[in-house]
């Protein structure tokens, strides 16, 4: 099996048979649903957040976030969120496309001219939502670890504390061959989000971490919100990540996210999460002609999966949601809810790096059915039939 030692997830794009929206689940219990993350030794926590309308309707947790002390899980912990930093990403360049300081079908080479070979024909918008063909970045065999000798040395090596340059990571990605031609396909890339991060920065003149946290974290006071750049630990109450080694768990929780850069840099809670996404969806973010453009998809090839602009659409079983997941190493994160803003839950979970996984898309699945849909809306084998999408379509390096 080849591991990646770096791993972000992609767009959980989930296939579930088409269904009519349903009402959301009067008395959510998703307990059974967490404790099936852990239960099979698999992961070592989970916890999740569900709102209606604004207001928590139930929140539950698993496991332990500490196996050193064996402090139990806080549902109101920090973890690393992966990929569903693309969507603060998108978020904010699609404010400066209202604000007329780019469009989205301007070409890359207008704004980052000589970065990014052929950039005349790649748009912003081939960035945000994947087709643009680029090389994903972490696919190249500098960031996998190949088997139980290279895990060790990346979790004991200096690998893990690497600093990375925006500019060094486009460059490893446009070192490779395109997967195709500009807008002839869809093919999740890391490296389009990089590129993106690079954009923010030339139009503002400040990080995109910075104009995140302008724009986005402190109007929605997401407190425990941050893009730590080079800061390898996770302030405040945290869950821990861990790699499974011979020897036992080692613990991975520590790592220089520049790795990840504007493709997945973040640190949040489920309650940040899903008042983020309230508010995105909600119009409280975008003007409607740029809320339209982030909705406005493209298929990837997996039935009835859709990607927008740094948002995915899915079907669980009770007609589209909208969100994103995240994968790192020993962090899995997943943010859904219904497309008006007034449903979500946000899931965090602590897989052991070096393990199979496959499993725990069942246990995703079903968490995310239980909470937005309800018991009744999908059958077993719909499910199983989402996991095995969830498995299928997790981009870049993905676990």
């Amino acid at each position: 099996m080849r591991l990646a030692a770096v791993a972000l997830a992609g767009a959980t794009v989930v296939a579930l048979a088409p269904a009519a929206t349903a009402a959301a689940p009067a008395g959510v219990d998703a307990r059974a649903e967490l404790r099936a993350f852990i239960a099979d030794g698999s992961s070592t926590a989970a916890f999740a957040e569900v709102r209606q309308d604004g207001r928590r309707i139930w929140r539950g947790t698993a496991g332990t976030s500490d196996l050193t002390t064996g402090q139990p899980v806080r549902p109101d912990g920090r973890f690393r969120i992966g990929s569903v930093t693309k969507s603060f990403v998108s978020t904010v360049v699609l404010q400066l496309v209202a604000e007329g300081r780019l469009r989205l079908d301007d070409p890359v080479e207008q704004h980052l001219p000589g970065l990014v070979p052929n950039g005349g024909a790649i748009s912003v918008r081939h960035l945000l939502n994947h087709t643009s063909g680029l090389y994903d970045y972490l696919e190249d065999p500098q960031f996998f670890y190949r088997d139980e000798a290279s895990l060790r040395d990346w979790v004991h090596g200096a690998g893990r504390w690497q600093d990375y340059r925006p500019e060094q990571l486009v460059a490893v990605g446009v070192a490779h061959p395109p997967y195709f031609a500009p807008g002839q396909g869809w093919k999740y890339s890391n490296t389009n989000y990089v590129l993106a991060g690079m954009l923010i920065r030339k139009l503002t003149g400040n990080s995109w971490q910075s104009e995140v946290e302008r724009r986005i974290v402190k109007p929605l006071h997401l407190g425990d919100t941050t893009f730590p750049g080079s800061e390898t630990g996770v302030r405040g109450p945290h869950t821990h990540a861990y790699a499974k080694l011979p020897e036992g768990p080692a613990d991975i929780t520590r790592l220089n996210m520049t790795v990840a850069d504007a493709a997945g840099n973040g640190i949040s809670t489920p309650a940040d999460l899903n008042r983020f996404h309230a508010a995105l969806f909600g119009g409280k973010l975008l003007r409607p002609a740029e809320q339209a453009e982030l909705k406005r998809t493209v298929p990837t090839g997996s039935g009835h999966s859709f990607y927008g602009l740094g948002v995915a659409q899915a079907d669980f079983g009770c007609g589209p949601l909208w969100g994103h997941d995240g994968g790192l190493p020993g962090w899995g994160t997943l943010l859904f809810g219904t497309a008006d803003g007034k449903r979500q839950v946000a899931l965090s979970y602590n897989p052991f790096e070096g393990t199979d996984q496959s499993g725990i898309d069942m246990a995703v699945v079903n968490v995310a059915v239980k909470t937005l849909c309800g018991e009744e809306a999908a059958s077993a084998g719909a499910v199983a039939d989402a996991a095995a999408g969830l498995s299928a379509l997790r981009g870049g390096a993905g676990r």
